[in-house]
């Protein structure tokens, strides 16, 4: 099993706590407002990384952190974005994806500081819509927190925020 530790909107604080809530991560993602390259380069020490720019980032990352990422991760296909408007797949299609392109089965964006996961037709044609809160500065009443999810051979097994304490607030 591959544990995927997702975080967002860190905006160039990465705590402690944040950092040993996904010290079991064997793969992060970081659906943007980084804040700051060297919060890559200190999650890189934990699990290889995938990352999105978001409104509040600068093209300072370089050419392997752009707008959308699409990573496959134990054969689970992931889109990724900041904004939640641009991971929304519609019949008339989606501008992170290309005609063609295969349907990710997750989908990650960060920007609302609020954690959510959506499933059933809300979340068609994928089949997880997953926000993963705030690392810094929550909104909606929520503490900081981070989402993980279980994946092994092309299958989703788990999808839950934990709050940086470790207690699980959403799960699915």
């Amino acid at each position: 099993m591959t544990v995927i530790g997702i975080i967002s909107d860190t905006h160039g604080q990465l705590s402690e706590a944040a950092f040993a809530a996904l010290a079991d991560s064997d793969h992060i993602i970081h659906a943007g407002d980084i804040g700051n390259p060297a919060i890559l380069r200190e999650l890189e020490t934990l699990a290889p990384v995938t990352a999105v720019l978001g409104n509040n980032d600068f093209d300072e990352y370089g050419q392997a952190v752009g707008r959308f990422a699409r990573p496959v991760i134990d054969g689970v296909r992931f889109l990724v974005a900041h904004y939640p408007r641009d991971v929304k797949i519609s019949f008339a299609g989606s501008g992170a994806l290309a005609p063609g392109d295969p349907i990710p089965q997750v989908c990650v964006h960060g920007h609302t500081h609020v954690p959510e996961i959506v499933t059933g037709p809300e979340a068609r044609p994928a089949t997880y819509v997953v926000c993963p809160g705030a690392a810094f500065r929550p909104r909606g009443g929520f503490p900081r927190c981070i989402a993980k999810i279980d994946v092994s051979d092309g299958c989703v097994n788990s999808v839950r925020v934990e709050a940086l304490t470790g207690e699980t607030l959403l799960e699915a």
